[in-house]
């Protein structure tokens, strides 16, 4: 009788969470191939396989837990196997009011200051005065390769440093940081224009001897006058340098956009846009640094630190299966020192540009669980005057993705 009794109950513990709540569990498998050449004579060529693990659950009426995970298997001179927690949060909501918490997606107004997975606490107010957000978030957890934080000589050390399975904690993780996010946001201030604020600090919490602390005034509007849409950002920061001989110094960064939805028959949209990190100038300012190092190029990959990016962007979605994109960008270096790497060398003249970058991509989904997406691009140093003598450097990739279940 005490067996049956025992039996019972754990088919009933078994049973009641599925009653109670509504789980989905899903598998996504990412299959990337590139090859390129950059500029060096020799052809390269690397491989990778991601699988995405995912799994959600509502909670009563009012809560929400999603977790995901990832696993990479990637082939660049030598195999590697790199494991990853992705977004991982419990979400609930109290009327207007409602927390995150977890490892949450977010996103400063300009996208390339804070941008990506990071471990915290969101709290958010939505009022018909408008939508308030405030955060606290961690860094130390994440995996470095993707979180991208090199504010620092020693975060690049850091970046730099090859993932070792065997030394795992003092190899992996992304450097320690963290940073409270206050913001507020109005989908129609004044029935005109879009409008969001955000004041960010971060702390350094490395183990370097020089630690650099910064906050951030962020502002962006846009305005939409029929199928037009111009959008503005600013960005002021305010830097603290602790060492031997600390300093304080300010930075600049800003952003335009003009974006044209094209009437037709087919979904296209052209944009022209142009984001600015300001460089060092002696006696005025010192170079914008970010949190996140986003790339805007498709080749040539760096922070938006010294650097200005003007693009130019077609992209159109012919039907439900079919849809391109190509951009044209312009990069430029605001000073002479902030700016390293490709196609810089140690013996570059003092120019400022870098060169013009072309790129397209085409995206097919025959089916609603597979997509197709092939990409290519060309960057062209000789178009520019900091080196000349550097050779073209291009690059195609093909990526597959499929829902498994």
């Amino acid at each position: 009788m005490k067996t049956k009794l025992s039996f019972t109950i754990i088919i009933l513990i078994l049973i009641l969470p599925v009653s109670l709540y509504a789980a989905d569990f899903g598998l996504t498998a990412n299959i990337h191939g590139g090859f390129g050449n950059s500029g060096n004579g020799e052809n390269s060529y690397d491989v990778k396989t991601d699988l995405w693990p995912r799994f959600s659950m509502l909670i009563g009426d009012n809560a929400e837990f999603r977790a995901s995970a990832g696993v990479t298997f990637e082939f660049e001179d030598e195999f590697s196997f790199i494991p990853e927690l992705l977004q991982t949060e419990f979400s609930m909501r109290f009327g207007a009011a409602g927390i995150r918490l977890g490892r949450l997606n977010y996103s400063d107004p300009l996208s390339f200051i804070a941008e990506g997975l990071f471990d915290g606490v969101q709290y958010f107010y939505n009022t018909s005065f408008g939508n308030f957000r405030a955060g606290i978030f961690y860094t130390g957890f994440l995996y470095k390769n993707n979180s991208s934080i090199t504010m620092t000589v020693y975060d690049k050390l850091n970046f730099d440093t090859p993932v070792e399975l065997n030394n795992f904690f003092n190899t992996y993780f992304a450097p320690k940081r963290a940073f409270a996010a206050v913001g507020w946001e109005h989908p129609s201030l004044g029935e005109l224009m879009h409008f969001r604020s955000t004041i960010i600090g971060q702390i350094d919490l490395t183990g370097s001897d020089i630690k650099y602390h910064n906050q951030y005034l962020i502002l962006k509007t846009g305005v939409p006058v029929d199928n037009f849409l111009i959008e503005l950002g600013c960005s002021l920061e305010v830097s603290q340098t602790v060492a031997e001989k600390s300093s304080t110094d300010i930075a600049f960064a800003g952003e335009f956009g003009f974006f044209w939805l094209i009437p037709g028959e087919f979904n296209s949209r052209l944009s022209f846009t142009g984001r600015f990190a300001g460089g060092a100038v002696d006696g005025f300012c010192s170079a914008f640094v970010p949190i996140t190092a986003k790339n805007y190029g498709y080749i040539l990959k760096h922070k938006m630190s010294g650097l200005s990016v003007l693009s130019a962007n077609y992209s159109s979605r012919f039907n439900k299966v079919l849809a391109a994109s190509a951009t044209a960008s312009y990069f430029i270096r605001n000073d002479l020192g902030t700016f390293s790497g490709y196609p810089l060398t140690l013996e570059s003249p003092d120019g400022f540009f870098l060169g013009p970058e072309a790129s397209g991509r085409i995206t097919w989904s025959p089916a609603s669980d597979l997509q197709l997406n092939l990409g290519a691009g060309v960057f062209i140093p000789a178009l520019g005057n900091t080196s000349l003598d550097e050779k073209t450097h291009w690059r195609a990739d093909l990526t597959v993705t499929m829902s498994l279940f």
